[in-house]
Formats: C-alpha cells, structure tokens, sequence
C-alpha cells in the first residue's frame, strides 16, 4: 500500500515510516526535518499536494508538540497556535479534494478547553469528522526520540541520569498514566489501516495499554536500569502535584481491543528505551 505520513520525523512518526517499510508498504516520508520543502505551515505546499494525491492512504501524525517541559512552556504562544492551525488547513484540503482514507493523531487532552494544545487537537477532531476520517488518541506513547527539546518524560527521566545522576521530576510524581510502546503503537495504527472500513468515525480509537503507572514508579524503573548498569543516580520528586489529566471526561475507549491490544510491558519497554540511550552515552 502507498502510505504517506506527515510528520515522518516525529516520535511515533519515525517508528512507524521504519516499522511499514518492514513490511512492504511504500512509505512517502513527508516532514520539514526531513526535507525544507515540506513545511506544513507553508500554504500552498505543492509537495504536500502531491505526496496526498499519489497516497493510498494518510497517516496525519504531524502537530507542533513535545512533552511536558515544552508544552507549558509553548501552547500559549501565537507561533505554536498558528503552526498548527497551519498545517492542519493545508493537509485537510488535499485530503478533503481527493478523497483519501487516513487517521488524525488527536490526544485524551482534547476534551479539555482549558489546554490550547487541546483545543487545537479538538479542532483537528472536527475536521476529521467532516471529511469521515478516523481520530486516533494515543496515550503517552514512548520511544527514541530525536528532538530532545520535546522529550517526554522517559527519555527525558533517562537523558537527566546519564548527564547530571540526578532526575529532578516536576511533580511529587502520584499522577497515573497510561504509557505506551511506540512499536506497539504502530501495530495498532497498520491494523487500523488494513481494517479500515470496519471502523466506524463516531468511534476515537484509543491506542493505549489501558493500564496505569505512576510518574513516580516510572523513575523508580529507570533508577533501577541505572543500577543495574553500576551506576548511581537520585531520584528527586518535586512537592507539585499534577491535576491536568485527572479529569472525567479523560477515560479511555476500550473499542480498540476488538482488533489489538498492547504486548510490550512498561518494565520491557523502558529498558528497550534505556538500553537505545546508552549506546550515546558510551
């Protein structure tokens, strides 16, 4: 199948360009870190014209975003609001003109009017809607990651203990999350491809492990990697406590698992992560 994935040299997108490539998709890589000419912010972009038109099939994953560290720094600002109104008018018109099949990456913080990265994910949601695409949410997806500015918090727990020993943590660390492995990710996002028509567009599809873990057991996991590996590093909770994504409108929908569930455990996948990262730092 032709496959073109916006946002190709992000988390999830470089994962997933590698993951179909092994299993003989024809994979159109479309990101302005991979080439200048495919700014999304830039309207027109006739190769993004061209990369949808010539496309089986869309994986919309491009979106201005990071981890914790950037998004509280960032989502209030003009630059981050019209990034992302940008790229989502430009890709939504060559979708919409052509027809094609494809999934919009939005978030479980989409229901939250009180986020701007929220509100701009919602705003992606409608116009998935309207065209009859299928919305993906994913919850707290991890892996390699390239730009370290935008770190989520595993790398960045991992990247804290091989350059200062310390891991100094935003929280006291008891807010629960729902990680997942980013080749467990791509698992779910080729099934839903293949199985498309069997999908409904009234329906998100939360690609999640649908299991919780603690911020706080998460440095624990890496504390102990470190260990392991005969090194010591501190684990310094903050007295902060985190109520962003204790919400009740922020459950995750189990409809996915009548086609796929995670495999990869939060202990496995973490070590996967750390064992990746070391390689740099020996």
């Amino acid at each position: 199948m032709r496959v073109t994935i916006l946002g190709s040299s992000g988390q999830i997108g470089a994962y997933l360009t590698e993951y179909l490539r092994k299993k003989g998709h024809e994979v159109t890589e479309f990101d302005k870190n991979h080439d200048e000419k495919e700014d999304m912010t830039v309207i027109p972009n006739l190769k993004l014209h061209g990369a949808i038109m010539n496309s089986d099939f869309v994986f919309f994953l491009a979106f201005d975003v990071g981890g914790s560290h950037y998004l509280k720094k960032y989502q209030h600002t003009f630059g981050f609001l019209d990034n992302n109104a940008r790229m989502m008018v430009n890709a939504f018109e060559y979708i919409a003109k052509y027809k094609k099949p494809f999934i919009f990456a939005s978030s479980q913080m989409s229901s939250m009017s009180y986020s701007p990265y929220g509100v701009m994910k919602r705003v992606g949601e409608l116009y998935t809607k309207s065209l009859n695409g299928l919305i993906v949410k994913f919850w707290n997806v991890y892996g390699i990651e390239k730009d370290m500015e935008k770190a989520h918090v595993i790398t960045d727990f991992i990247k804290k203990g091989f350059e200062t020993g310390t891991i100094d943590m935003m929280t006291d660390g008891t807010e629960q999350r729902e990680f997942l492995y980013a080749e467990d990710c791509c698992e779910a996002l080729e099934t839903i491809m293949l199985e498309y028509s069997e999908f409904t567009s009234d329906s998100d599809l939360h690609i999640t492990t649908f299991s919780n873990t603690t911020i706080l057991e998460i440095g624990k996991i890496i504390q102990g990697l470190f260990r392991a590996n005969g090194k010591k590093v501190t684990l310094n909770p903050a007295q902060a406590k985190d109520e962003v994504q204790k919400d009740a409108r922020n459950e995750a929908n189990p409809y996915i698992r009548k086609w796929w569930k995670a495999k990869t455990s939060i202990e496995d996948g973490i070590e996967k992560v750390f064992n990746e990262m070391k390689k740099d730092y020996e």
